[in-house]
């Protein structure tokens, strides 16, 4: 079952049907789906799909020449091209009335085996199969391939795709979806867990509790989600040991650069560079204050650094540093005693992603009273008069903040995935944690509900909207 991704398939369904030969690049992190994705897109349409593996480049050519003659049974080759250069310039010949997909998936091997290929195959673009029907796709998982080479200035395809699209995971009202049976607060908790990523979401049986998913499927040795974190930072990068000690002192708390410094005794003039490659593999991310300048987004010192990869989050905090109690099968115990009555609070910041989600969803279709283009965390310091007169100074932090083009228009979200009712003092102390000048209003979002007083006060008050999970999922 296909899932979700109607915004890709419109993009690749729109240049398909262009009266130009289409160069395409589409690229993400692995697992995100993009062979899926270029399968269903190529669904009853004319195509050829090669998937490169980490062959010799002789090899590499002998395949690919394979699957492309084997496309028609008029081709005068009977066995291989000699070189790439007669290879990709076949592809013209394939041309028809019908316009042909040829997908390239995993193109950085090919390009691995011979440097030269990218070179080639832009000038037998330019003189060849950029004027014939044709679309042809590079894909890969490679990002910072993609991005510093393929997509580069100095690359030779500069400027030769007509299409460059970097898949995302899916967001979470599509995450979801693979567990349709799951009330609102699980699909929640089990999207916290896995994220957007489809090859993940497909391990848990939507017929099994979400309990019995997270004890078979990510506690226990030996399943894909168990090994999956371990198996993507061997493959993707050079010091495992290195690495694994960044993310777990991100994952315990040390979100800042100086606190990643000292948790990981790393030196921190070389651990910028191992931050940067974390970064451009969509496992974390740098956070800035929705107030933060240009200026301060420059500065090392300044930000804060995530997980944002969830099984990453998920792997970190509650795996990896107990690796020994799960050598010994001990996952029901550590289920019971360490993640258990922890998934709430371990959940609650994707709670918080989600509600962005939904304000930008809510700004999309003109629902909000403004035109809000922004929306993240901010955290600073706020400037209060105490009961006695005296000013005081003390550091905040909000959940979200949304500003509007005007800068006139602001919105304040706070909120609350816990079992106990939004209540009215928490609402009052929002409203004291940061000074605005403008419109302000209080969108607060919980999983259980409202106080009574905070509901009465929301009826007559059209500033303060209280959404529950449920009104989000619907």
């Amino acid at each position: 079952m296909f899932i979700g991704r109607e915004s890709e398939l419109k993009f690749l369904n729109d240049r398909y049907k262009s009266p130009n030969a289409e160069l395409i690049v589409l690229y993400g992190r692995r697992r995100v789906g993009k062979t899926e994705l270029i399968k269903e897109f190529c669904k009853d349409k004319n195509h050829i799909f090669y998937l490169c593996n980490e062959y010799t480049n002789n090899v590499q050519l002998a395949n690919f020449s394979k699957k492309i003659l084997g496309y028609s049974t008029n081709n005068l080759i009977s066995d291989s091209f000699s070189d790439w250069e007669r290879a990709f310039n076949y592809l013209g010949e394939l041309s028809s009335d019908e316009k042909i997909i040829i997908v390239i998936d995993e193109f950085p091997y090919m390009v691995k085996g011979d440097k030269s290929i990218p070179s080639i195959l832009q000038g037998i673009w330019d003189h060849n199969l950029m004027h014939k029907n044709i679309m042809l796709i590079l894909s890969g998982s490679s990002m910072s391939f993609f991005e510093n080479e393929i997509l580069g200035y100095k690359n030779p395809l500069y400027g030769r795709s007509t299409g460059i699209y970097k898949l995302e995971p899916l967001e979470y009202i599509d995450a979801v979806k693979f567990f349709p049976n799951y009330s609102n607060e699980d699909k929640l908790i089990a999207y916290a867990i896995l994220g957007g990523i489809p090859h993940y979401l497909k391990q848990f049986n939507p017929n099994e509790s979400l309990e019995e998913n997270i004890i078979k499927k990510v506690l226990t040795k030996g399943t894909i989600l168990f090994g999956e974190v371990d198996y993507l930072i061997h493959q993707e990068l050079r010091e495992p040991a290195v690495y694994n000690s960044i993310i777990e002192a991100i994952a315990a708390g040390c979100n800042t650069f100086s606190k990643i410094v000292d948790h990981s005794k790393i030196d921190s003039q070389k651990i910028t560079v191992y931050l940067k490659n974390l970064t451009e593999l969509g496992i974390i991310k740098k956070e800035f204050s929705t107030s933060a300048t240009t200026k301060d987004k420059a500065n090392n010192s300044k930000g804060e650094y995530i997980i944002c990869d969830n099984l990453f989050n998920f792997y970190y905090k509650y795996i990896f540093p107990y690796m020994g109690e799960y050598e010994l099968a001990k996952s029901n115990i550590l289920w019971n005693v360490l993640i258990k009555n922890d998934l709430h609070h371990f959940s609650s910041k994707a709670f918080e992603n989600v509600c962005i989600g939904y304000l930008y969803n809510l700004a999309s279709k003109g629902e909000l009273p403004g035109e809000f283009i922004k929306f993240g965390r901010w955290w600073g310091k706020t400037t209060h008069k105490t009961p006695e007169g005296k000013l005081l100074t003390t550091p905040e932090e909000i959940d979200i903040l949304g500003v509007d083009i005007t800068k006139k228009n602001y919105i304040l979200g706070e909120c609350k995935f816990r079992n106990s009712e939004f209540t009215y003092a928490q609402y009052d102390d929002l409203t004291k944690k940061i000074n605005l000048n403008g419109n302000i209003y209080y969108y607060l979002f919980s999983l259980s509900g409202f106080a009574s007083s905070l509901v009465e006060l929301a009826n007559d008050n059209s500033n303060i909207k209280l959404i529950t999970l449920d009104n989000i999922f619907e």
